[in-house]
């Protein structure tokens, strides 16, 4: 390599940093929390309270994601996961919405972890990108979230 060639690694960027120093700070208070029932309460809280500090458009998909999933996975309890809305079952992240801003891309994501039971064949999607939220996108997370925890 010469002096004046960058290397491949340049580290976390900003934004990364921010979502691990984030989570960091969602396990210490997860922790502090008495009861399973004041755990579950409080992590929805969290969820609704960061949704509700996002821009307009990624805040509008993501409370309609969010009474989505609720409303047709119940079994999946909401909690923040690096900063970013999530649905667990047992502790365990099953999916999440990313918004682009947070990020700086041009589009939302609805992801889904190794948890979510989407297996189709030997190749399957686990991230769909999000630009609005639609009737027909809601009949698609909803079938989505119910197949992800069948």
């Amino acid at each position: 390599m010469t002096s004046g060639e960058k290397s491949a690694y340049e580290g976390f960027t900003a934004e990364e940093r921010a979502a691990m120093k984030e989570h960091a700070k969602e396990t210490k208070a997860a922790a502090r929390r008495a009861s399973a029932a004041e755990k579950a309460a409080l992590a929805e809280q969290d969820v609704l309270a960061k949704i509700a500090e996002m821009q307009d458009s990624d805040r509008i998909m993501a409370e309609r994601v969010h009474a989505v999933v609720t409303a047709n996975a119940p079994v999946l309890a909401p909690k923040l996961w690096y900063g970013m809305p999530a649905y667990a079952r047992d502790g365990e992240v099953v999916c999440f919405f990313q918004s682009a801003e947070k990020f700086k891309a041009r589009y939302a994501t609805l992801g889904f972890s190794d948890q979510a039971n989407l297996d189709e064949g030997t190749m399957w999607a686990a991230g769909f990108a999000l630009t609005e939220v639609t009737p027909e996108v809601e009949e698609r997370i909803a079938a989505l979230v119910k197949q992800a925890v069948s």
